[in-house]
């Protein structure tokens, strides 16, 4: 089964950027590289089963779609929200963030 193109949004990407220099900063470059084989393994998954997020916050937010998935292995989660074409992903945060927090639409 295909499943839909994952897209993140801008804030997205600098979320992943800023996540990625914090591993390579205070980890490795083996960590932060392990770290985007999930994130990618991540996006595979909700580009095929995209109902799977969880809507926790969606109702707080006032996003009626949006859900979200945990990274394997890391405390990080990924809010997206499914679109006719594609999934749209709004945040990479970590799952200790205080919520609810402003998506920039």
């Amino acid at each position: 089964m295909s499943g839909k193109p994952v897209r993140p949004r801008e804030q997205a990407n600098r979320d992943i950027e800023a996540i990625l220099d914090h591993y390579l900063d205070e980890a490795s470059e083996k960590v932060a590289l392990r770290f985007v084989d999930e994130l990618q393994k991540t996006f595979g998954r909700i580009s095929t089963n995209y109902s799977m997020g969880s809507l926790r916050y969606a109702h707080e937010l006032d996003l009626p779609y949006l859900r979200f998935q945990p990274i394997a292995r890391y405390p990080y989660l990924v809010f997206y929200i499914e679109r006719d074409d594609h999934i749209e992903v709004w945040r990479v945060l970590h799952g200790s963030a205080t919520y609810p927090w402003r998506c920039g639409r």
